[in-house]
């Protein structure tokens, strides 16, 4: 992508006209994942436009019936094919790199088939590092750029978890990760609605992943049909605000399609490619700023940012800086998502700690995603949610818990030997 495409492609995003999705498909993965990021900054955009752009997550190009049996065919171990049988030609789902097919197995039992579409690595690669030289020009005229909206640090946070979904086999390996935290903390959390599904190593690899079917539709289409319960939403909620809050490791990617619900109501992630990790002193400092939040001790609040930050203010800096967040803040109380969007108040925090003075870890972005996601989620299934007040409840429990030695001994640790999972921190784990 050259500075005439990323033109091109901010045009067709900030336009009069909704975005013209094929338009930005035919421009590559960069162009894809940057519009997908895109379609979380509801701080930046229109909340109808963010929508549509969302559209990316779950309506992507397919590929060639005939083009399947070719990947298999070159992808696959000899005896493949003798073990996984009747492969769909037509896919039951197509992301931006992936796409999955129905299947069964020689024994007779369902799977699902994912196939990465083709080798999109050089391309992107080299799109990437155009990109980033533009960025560094930008931010060599205009510094500020860089504490404020960080885009060299989006840029890297997008290169990193694409890297990792063009290899399947981090899939398994952040699965096993997540698992790993859940069945060691069973005893001290309730996270039996929290399921995984079956990945198949010995059929999987690079470019093919083989898994279990999973029964049941994920959020994004049960909230396209308005059939997803809010009940359901706040357990997702709690499971996550757990990983992130209790383990400091998560899911790191966890829009609506990644996350399917079961017949009998347990929640399953999927796509676990991505994995994010966070240092204790984001974790604790911003759980305790989200504990203060949901009883709109706004004080409370300014005082527990300024302690998350690494470089914190003090004196006269510090009293200018709480005054413009109760100011930002006057607004809040009792507000509905609708009203009032947890996204954009993060985002407009973040700008208003920077712009006073304060200094953040890195590692923040991969929460505020999260929080982009899970915001914008509420937003399509009760607008009318209180949000921090229906939230009350999960960070009680949490606060119990994250309060004890497991704020301390648990984090980055888990993070293991995987193959390259990728974490916030800008590192990638070495197999």
């Amino acid at each position: 992508m050259n500075v005439l495409g990323f033109i091109d492609l901010m045009r067709t995003i900030y336009g009069r006209k909704l975005p013209d999705i094929e338009r930005i498909q035919s421009k590559g993965l960069l162009a894809i994942k940057i519009a997908q990021h895109y379609a979380l900054r509801i701080d930046f955009l229109d909340e109808r436009v963010c929508r549509h752009l969302a559209r990316l997550y779950r309506h992507n190009l397919t590929l060639p019936a005939e083009r399947i049996d070719e990947l298999l065919a070159r992808s696959v171990a000899p005896g493949w094919r003798e073990r996984v049988r009747d492969v769909e030609r037509t896919p039951l789902a197509s992301a931006s790199v992936g796409q999955v097919h129905r299947a069964r197995l020689a024994g007779g039992g369902p799977v699902v088939v994912k196939v990465i579409k083709r080798d999109f690595k050089a391309a992107f690669l080299k799109d990437i590092a155009s990109l980033r030289r533009m960025l560094r020009a930008a931010i060599w005229v205009y510094p500020k750029l860089r504490k404020v909206f960080d885009p060299t640090g989006i840029l890297d946070h997008i290169e990193e978890y694409t890297l990792n979904e063009l290899d399947l086999r981090n899939e398994i390996e952040g699965q096993r990760i997540l698992r790993g935290i859940r069945d060691e903390n069973a005893g001290r959390y309730d996270l039996e609605r929290l399921r995984f599904h079956r990945l198949h190593e010995d059929l999987s690899g690079e470019n093919v992943l083989v898994s279990e079917f999973v029964e049941g539709e994920t959020f994004d289409d049960l909230l396209e049909r308005g059939a997803l319960p809010y009940e359901r939403m706040l357990q997702l909620f709690d499971l996550h605000g757990f990983y992130v809050f209790g383990a400091g490791v998560f899911h790191g990617d966890i829009h609506p399609g990644n996350i399917m619900l079961e017949p009998d109501g347990r929640i399953c992630l999927v796509d676990t490619s991505a994995i994010s990790a966070i240092g204790t002193r984001v974790k604790n400092g911003l759980f305790r700023f989200f504990v203060a939040l949901s009883a709109y001790d706004f004080d409370d609040c300014a005082r527990r940012l300024n302690e998350m930050a690494r470089k914190p203010i003090a004196g006269a800096g510090y009293e200018r800086f709480r005054e413009r967040f109760l100011v930002l803040y006057r607004d809040f109380a009792g507000k509905s998502v609708s009203d009032v969007s947890l996204t954009k108040k993060m985002m407009d925090t973040i700008k208003l700690g920077v712009h006073s003075g304060m200094e953040f870890e890195r590692g923040m972005f991969s929460i505020i995603k999260s929080l982009m996601y899970l915001d914008g989620m509420v937003l399509r299934c009760k607008p009318a949610a209180v949000l921090m007040e229906d939230m009350r409840p999960f960070i009680g429990r949490l606060a119990a818990l994250i309060e004890g030695p497991l704020a301390e001994t648990q984090g980055p640790r888990w993070l293991g030997s995987g193959a390259g999972v990728a974490q916030s921190n800008g590192e990638r784990s070495k197999g």
